[in-house]
């Protein structure tokens, strides 16, 4: 089993055992510093290496401890962002450009998985979009002309394979499901025998430098004529933070009680936020995977409820044996529907980014990989103008308004809070966490399942919003921009770079002496 960024283990990452890199090395100097170490940051990673450049991969834990570790892995041409609303905002040619560049991901990884011989579970399927509603009916209808016009494979179907009702149906042909950390480590691997490097457990903690750049890490500085971020949203304070918002979403692994019952295509229903579902066998298992109950980061009070919910959906449509795996993941919905992939706003031109996925982010991943490999090698490429991060100009003043995560003053609470206060205010439950009003001060406080008090300064390190608490995920989340936190403070997922800081709490014991 792997690590991950949350208490609940997801599917994948319960089969796979800790990545241990095969190439050490000492060097410093590299052509590209990668910082990820998801499906964006090795699959760049491969074809900048095979394309001749030297390049790094610096994982701030593990591989796939992250999204790629709690995706659904879905490979769509069928995108989250409609193309009656990509057209809308943009026009028909790039609604065109982003389909084209949809369909090129998938054969990204149809490539690297022949290639490398990745044993991975990869299976081309249709995926089927339903919708329940006469207004879902209309939407649907426009969405089909929509997708003709960006030559998706798409037609009406009478049926879809799942136990749903449903008014109108359309089927979408060459979509694909996989495996995503057993592709993950593939392309780990082949990225190590072309000469890449993979360390993990080494955090980027700033940058410097307008030529050739130095990248602070947590392990020493590393030196590199391109940086990019593959880090799922960027370190430090950005223009994209303010362009992106970050979401989650939550899915279980279902046993069901009849082996016909696992559908073999890809469906989803037309709800806002709407549900989704596949099937897997992993380990010789077949796994009913399905999704959904979507909400912004820390905008939900009760967190275990949002499962509950979506059992309570699965077992209405499916004979469930048992629920096998259950977990949450997070995803960055963009400003105006369409990823950031390019030039970080407000840096050295040397400096990527790619971010703003919304709930596409295998796909997109294979995207972001090839528009950053036609910048690092500067290739001509359509692409470059269609993901520019900077299509949207700054807000005046905002890039100066503060360099780096690590100049934001501390905001510390110097006194020791008495335990019995605090247990008093709090009443918390083991494995609960509250963010409490104490003489003025907000206060984090978490109760361990022994029943020990840990406090935190529940303001985020990234740009001082309040965390709130994740009883699903047992971490502390931040509503703007989507950093987490451990119960006890540390950094799970950035934008945060350090962790928050935490407050001492008078033990009981010398309370009552």
């Amino acid at each position: 089993m792997t690590e991950r960024d949350g208490a609940s283990i997801s599917l994948w990452q319960d089969s796979v055992p800790y990545y241990t890199a095969r190439n050490e090395s000492t060097a410093r100097n590299y052509d590209v510093v990668i910082a990820g170490g998801g499906i964006t940051g090795l699959s760049t990673a491969l074809l900048l290496q095979q394309a001749g450049r030297s390049c790094v991969v610096l994982e701030s834990q593990s591989l796939g401890f992250g999204t790629t570790g709690g995706t659904t892995a879905h490979l769509n041409t069928l995108l989250d962002t409609p193309y009656t609303t990509i057209i809308s905002n943009f026009d028909e040619k790039t609604a065109k450009l982003v389909a084209d560049a949809a369909r090129a991901s998938i054969e990204l990884v149809k490539q690297n998985i022949r290639t490398h011989h990745i044993d991975c579970g990869f299976m081309e399927t249709p995926a089927w979009l339903f919708s329940q509603t006469e207004k879902q009916t209309k939407e649907l209808q426009d969405l089909y002309e929509a997708c003709l016009k960006v030559e998706l494979d798409i037609v009406y179907s009478k049926d879809i394979p799942v136990p749903i009702p449903f008014e109108q149906a359309l089927r979408i042909n060459k979509q694909a499901k996989f495996h995503p950390l057993d592709y993950l480590y593939g392309i780990a691997k082949a990225f190590e025998a072309a000469g890449g490097v993979i360390i993990q457990h080494c955090r980027v903690l700033n940058t410097r430098g307008d030529g050739r750049i130095t990248v602070e890490t947590s392990r020493g500085e590393y030196e590199a004529g391109a940086l990019i971020y593959a880090t799922h949203i960027p370190m430090g304070v950005n223009l994209l933070h303010l362009r992106c918002a970050p979401y989650r979403s939550y899915a279980m692994a279902v046993k069901l009680k009849n082996r016909s019952g696992y559908p073999q295509g890809l469906a989803y229903d037309s709800c806002d936020p709407y549900h989704y579902y596949r099937s897997q066998i992993v380990n010789g298992e077949e796994y009913l995977i399905a999704g959904g109950e979507d909400h912004k980061t820390a905008h939900e009070e009760n967190t275990d409820r949002c499962f509950l919910q979506l059992e309570a959906h699965i077992r209405k449509y499916f004979a469930v044996e048992n629920i096998a795996y259950k977990w949450s993941s997070q995803y960055f919905e963009p400003a105006d529907g369409l990823p950031y992939i390019g030039h970080l706003p407000g840096h050295p031109d040397n400096i990527y980014v790619a971010t703003g996925y919304g709930g596409n982010g295998i796909t997109y991943s294979g995207v972001a990989a090839q528009v950053l490999k036609s910048l690092v090698m500067q290739e001509d490429n359509p692409l470059i103008a269609v993901f520019d991060p900077n299509r949207i100009k700054p807000i005046a003043g905002f890039t100066n308004f503060v360099k780096e995560n690590a100049d934001v003053a501390k905001q510390l609470l110097l006194r020791i809070l008495p335990a019995d206060k605090m247990e008093s205010l709090a009443e918390l439950a083991p494995g609960e966490g509250k963010v409490i009003r104490y003489e003025g001060e907000t206060v984090g406080l978490y109760k361990d399942h022994q029943g020990q008090l840990h406090a935190v300064n529940p303001v985020c390190t990234h740009l001082k919003c309040t965390v709130e608490w994740n009883g699903a995920e047992q971490s502390w989340d931040c509503p703007c921009h989507g950093a987490r936190y451990s119960c006890d403070g540390k950094v799970l997922t950035g934008p945060a770079s350090r962790n928050l800081d935490n407050i001492p709490i008078e033990s009981l014991i010398e309370e009552h002496h």
